[in-house]
């Protein structure tokens, strides 16, 4: 397959506003949305698109094959940097099946985390976007830390996700009827 016939490698974009960032990515996968859906809403699929190096673990009662509901109360240990290891509490607060949910901190490293899970059916797969909008705490040197690793940091675990969901459902091709709109 040439790669005139791959969909672009989706890229991730941190922009700010009024204080509070937002982490976007979107990406299409050779999957139906029933097939995206049942993966990505499983909590226990994170440890797969989370890098080796977060020693990410799911502490709460979790089960594979559960779906996610509102209101649910996800616990995990993270290590976001070497030698140090934390607490992340997030709830699932809104739940459409199939079309999108989102998980919202309630306790851990941020301010504010917010992040929107959407799916929508192309022909030929589905398309995938993650949106999530943070705050990080401690003022100025919150700035700092953004500028010199948060972003850094966020933007590789949101790509090594991409290359993990496509190791996992394949890489999207451009349907043949999109590729004449590509001349």
């Amino acid at each position: 397959m040439s790669t005139s016939q791959l969909d672009k490698i989706p890229k991730v974009s941190i922009t700010s506003h009024s204080g509070i960032y937002t982490l976007s990515v979107r990406q299409k996968l050779p999957v139906s949305v029933e097939e995206a859906w049942s993966f990505l809403s499983d909590p226990t699929n994170l440890k797969m698109i989370t890098p080796d190096y977060m020693r990410f673990e799911i502490s709460s009662d979790t089960q594979r094959g559960n779906t996610m509901f509102e209101g649910q109360i996800i616990s995990y240990r993270v290590s976001p940097l070497p030698g140090i290891r934390m607490n992340w509490v997030t709830e699932i607060t809104h739940v459409e099946h199939q079309r999108y949910f989102v998980d919202e901190q309630r306790f851990g490293p941020y301010t504010m985390w917010h992040h929107e899970h959407w799916l929508d059916p192309i022909e030929g797969g589905v398309d995938m976007l993650d949106r999530v909008s943070y705050k990080i705490p401690l003022g100025p040197i919150g700035k700092l830390a953004q500028v010199i690793m948060i972003r850094r940091q966020l933007q590789g675990i949101f790509d090594y996700r991409i290359d993990k969901l496509h190791e996992v459902f394949g890489v999207y091709a451009k349907p043949v009827s999109e590729l004449a709109t590509d001349v």
